[in-house]
C-alpha cells in the first residue's frame, strides 16, 4: 500500500504579479501628453492645534480633570502631501511584471507532495488557463482600484496602460476609470480593449511571453487638493514624535508596492458573502483588516488550506469558482507550510 501523501512542512510561492512602488507627480489635465515634465509630488510637514476628542474623554470620572483636559490643545505634527499650486492633476506611475511558474514553490522539502501539487494546478491550467483570473487583473487595471483613496471625488480618471518591450513601448491601453464599477470585476461583452490586456496577462502567467507593463494613471481633483500617498507604520513611537509619517521614494511622495499589489488582487467574488459585499482582495482567510473580519474562516471550509489540502491531499476537486481562488492565492504568494 502506497503511503499516504503528507502536507509539506517546508513550502512557499514567489508572487507572479510583481508590482513597483507607485510614485506621484502633480500637472494639468490637459497636459497629460507631456506627462514627462511633471512635477514630483513631495512631503512637507504639517503642525496642526486640534482639540481632545478621543472616546477616553468620555471615560474620565474626574469632572475637574476631564474640564481640564478637553480644553486643552491637541498638538500634532503630520506629513501631507498636495498637488503644487497651479496643477489640478495627481499623476500616478508604476510597472508590473507578470511571472510564469504559477504553482512550483520556491521552497518545498517534500518531492512527492512538490510532484502532486504541480500536477493539480497543471490539471488546472488545462482546464480553465489563465484567462478568468488575467481579465479580473486587468480590470482592475482600468478601473483605477490602485488609487484608493485618490480616486474618490475624482471629476475625471484616465488610464494608460503600455507594454514594455527591450525598453520600448510596443502596445498601449487607455481606459477611462471612471466609467468602469470597482464591484464587477470582469470586463463587459464587447470590450475588446480589456480584453486584449487580459489576454496578454494570461499569456505573461503561462509563461507564452515576457510581460512589463506600466501603468500610468490621471485623476483630476482639483488644484492644490491634497493627495494620499502610503502612510508608513511605526511601531514605536515616542512622545513628540510625529503623529503620521508618509512613504516617499527619493523624497518623491509613493504608494508602496504591497498596496498596488492589493488592489489588483482584489478579484475574490467566490466568498460566501460576495453578493453582499462585493470583491475582496484574494488572501488564505478573506481577511480585510479595514472591516476587521476574514470572509474565509476555517470553520466554513472555504479557506485557502482546507481547500487545498482537500484538492491535492484528498483528491476532492473543489467547484470551478474555489479553483480560481486557490489558484490565485498562489499566484499571491506567500509562506504555506505546515511548520509553524
Amino acid at each position: 500500500m502506497a503511503n499516504k501523501l503528507e502536507i509539506a512542512s517546508v513550502l512557499a510561492f514567489e508572487r507572479k504579479l510583481d508590482p513597483s512602488d507607485a510614485l506621484l507627480y502633480g500637472g494639468n489635465w490637459d497636459d497629460r501628453k507631456n506627462s514627462q515634465e511633471w512635477t514630483p509630488i513631495t512631503l512637507r510637514e504639517k503642525s496642526v492645534r486640534g482639540t481632545m476628542s478621543s472616546r477616553k474623554q468620555a471615560q474620565e470620572v474626574d469632572a475637574l480633570r476631564l474640564d481640564g483636559n478637553e480644553k486643552n490643545a491637541n498638538l500634532q505634527t503630520v506629513d501631507v502631501a498636495t498637488l503644487p499650486a497651479g496643477t489640478d492633476t495627481l499623476k500616478l506611475k508604476f510597472t508590473l511584471r507578470v511571472l510564469a511558474g504559477t504553482g512550483h514553490p520556491s521552497a518545498c522539502n517534500d518531492a512527492p507532495y512538490r510532484k502532486k501539487l504541480i500536477a493539480t494546478v497543471n490539471n488546472y491550467v488545462q482546464e480553465y488557463g489563465f484567462g478568468e483570473l488575467a481579465q479580473r487583473y486587468a480590470a482592475n487595471l482600468a478601473n483605477g482600484r490602485f488609487l484608493w483613496r485618490n480616486r474618490i471625488g475624482a471629476e475625471q480618471v484616465e488610464v494608460v496602460v503600455s507594454q514594455f518591450e527591450n525598453g520600448k513601448p510596443k502596445t498601449s491601453w487607455t481606459f477611462d476609470a471612471l466609467s468602469r464599477s470597482l464591484l464587477e470585476p470582469k470586463p463587459a461583452e464587447g470590450d475588446d480593449n480589456l480584453y486584449s490586456l487580459a489576454a496578454l496577462i494570461a499569456d505573461g502567467l503561462a509563461g507564452k511571453a515576457h510581460v512589463l507593463l506600466s501603468t500610468t494613471a490621471f485623476a483630476r481633483i482639483g488644484d492644490g487638493q491634497e493627495v494620499f500617498p502610503s502612510q508608513e507604520l511605526i511601531m514605536n513611537r515616542e512622545r513628540g514624535d510625529k503623529s503620521k509619517t508618509l512613504y516617499a521614494v527619493d523624497k518623491i511622495a509613493a504608494m508602496h508596492s504591497q498596496k498596488i499589489g492589493n488592489a489588483l488582487r482584489t478579484i475574490d467574488t467566490w466568498y460566501p458573502e460576495a453578493e453582499k459585499n462585493g470583491p475582496i482582495a484574494i488572501e488564505p482567510y478573506g481577511s480585510v483588516t479595514t472591516q476587521g473580519y476574514a470572509y474565509r474562516q476555517p470553520k466554513t471550509k472555504r479557506d485557502f488550506f482546507n481547500l487545498l489540502d482537500n484538492w491535492v491531499i484528498e483528491d476532492k476537486v473543489p467547484e470551478p469558482e474555489q479553483q480560481h481562488f486557490l489558484i490565485a492565492t498562489l499566484i499571491r504568494g506567500g509562506v504555506f507550510g505546515k511548520a509553524g
